[in-house]
């Protein structure tokens, strides 16, 4: 199968920096990584041909980026608790913050991002209900080598509605980007938001493309992260 018939998804597992191309094409490899890159392409207009040529370049340069695939479900839930969670929680306070100064500030200006604040208030809150349901659930039976099929697909689920969240982040901020008289405060906000989207995406590719496909080592035992609940521990 050339890469044209394969999955965004699928792409994004198997050629290490294939997401960094995706995001530079507005590709969604997360929760549209059922997609084939043809499909997805012609949606947009792109240039597929110029897309497979950057991925066979990727394929044929060496990269230090980790093949989660082989790590084991272990390895990756912990990974994704320090890399994702842990640092969700720590990247949307300061965005909620930084929005609602942009927007008390610059309310008035039409292409000020008005609704914002509260839109990344529910998306906080959205998304910490779902980690806990990971942390407290999910995880705790795929480290043990369980994986059931209705919790994953709750989470699944929850993974579309975040993207249809970040759809809508997108169109309250012209795609993340700033006017070009935007004060300092409103490019650091754009800079955050548009870290958070790629953390986010890469958050739910390796969930879904990965973890729940099965594609990790099945390797069961203990999950070794300490014990406990929240961001700190599986169980």
């Amino acid at each position: 199968m050339g890469m044209i018939e394969q999955s965004l998804g699928n792409l994004a597992s198997n050629i290490a920096g294939a997401s960094r191309v995706f995001h530079q094409h507005r590709l969604d490899f997360c929760c549209g990584g059922k997609q084939s890159l043809g499909n997805a392409a012609a949606e947009k207009g792109l240039d597929v041909a110029s897309i497979v040529a950057q991925l066979e370049a990727l394929r044929q340069t060496p990269s230090n980026e980790t093949d989660w695939r082989g790590a084991g479900n272990v390895e990756l839930i912990q990974h994704i608790l320090a890399r994702f969670h842990e640092h969700h929680r720590e990247q949307l306070p300061e965005l909620i913050r930084l929005a609602r100064r942009v927007e008390y500030v610059h309310g008035d200006k039409s292409d000020c991002p008005n609704g914002l604040a509260d839109h990344l208030t529910a998306m906080q809150q959205e998304l910490e209900s779902h980690m806990e349901k990971e942390e407290q659930v999910l995880f705790p039976m795929l480290a043990s080598g369980v994986m059931p099929s209705s919790p994953i697909a709750m989470m699944r689920f929850e993974h579309d509605q975040h993207g249809e969240a970040l759809a809508k982040l997108e169109a309250l901020t012209n795609n993340i980007t700033p006017p070009t008289n935007a004060c300092n405060t409103w490019r650091a906000l754009y800079v955050g938001l548009s870290a958070f989207r790629e953390d986010l995406m890469q958050h739910i590719h390796l969930e879904n493309n990965i973890l729940f496909e099965g594609l990790a080592a099945k390797k069961t035992g203990t999950c070794g992260c300490g014990g406990g609940s929240g961001a700190g521990g599986c169980a």
